[in-house]
């Protein structure tokens, strides 16, 4: 049986050692609000959902669907917090609507070397579905800092590709 929206309220509450009282009061609203979400009664205002995904610790689309985040959200580094790009790792996944499922891990110092030859994603991948993507693009965004996950897409057939950095 899946756990309903009230029940991964109650349960990441109770994981922070936080009673239907205080939860309440960090959102301002009544305990009986708290509740009445607890118990499936009601849901939450969906413009209260991220300040309440932030008291208990998730994404939105972790209280929602229940399932973790698994790749890392972007984020822009500090200059003094950034790694030497040539130890960093481009990471690609493609899943395919007929149940294919790639995963590439390309070492950044390699992306540097097909960016400074003019290669595409194709050309380094072998992988046609990744034909719109910028490798010097990506290079710049990372360049300033930017890390975790860099883009999403899903295409109107159901194929997704997600890059990211680490």
């Amino acid at each position: 049986m899946e756990m309903t929206i009230g029940k991964r309220i109650a349960a990441l509450r109770k994981e922070k050692g936080m009673t239907q009282e205080e939860l309440s009061q960090k959102m301002e609203v009544s305990a009986q609000a708290v509740s009445k979400w607890e118990n499936d009664q009601t849901c939450p205002d969906i413009t209260s959902l991220p300040k309440l995904a932030k008291i208990l610790g998730v994404t939105v689309d972790e209280l929602l669907s229940g399932k973790e985040e698994t790749e890392p959200v972007a984020r822009v580094l500090a200059p003094e917090e950034r790694k030497d790009i040539k130890e960093m790792m481009l990471r690609l996944v493609v899943e395919s609507c007929n149940g294919d499922h790639v995963r590439m891990n390309i070492p950044m110092a390699l992306v540097l070397v097909a960016v400074e030859m003019g290669m595409d994603l194709p050309q380094v991948s072998g992988n046609s579905a990744l034909k719109n993507i910028d490798l010097e693009q990506i290079v710049n965004m990372v360049h300033h800092g930017v890390m975790g996950n860099l883009m999403e897409v899903e295409s109107g057939e159901g194929d997704t590709v997600r890059i990211f950095v680490e």
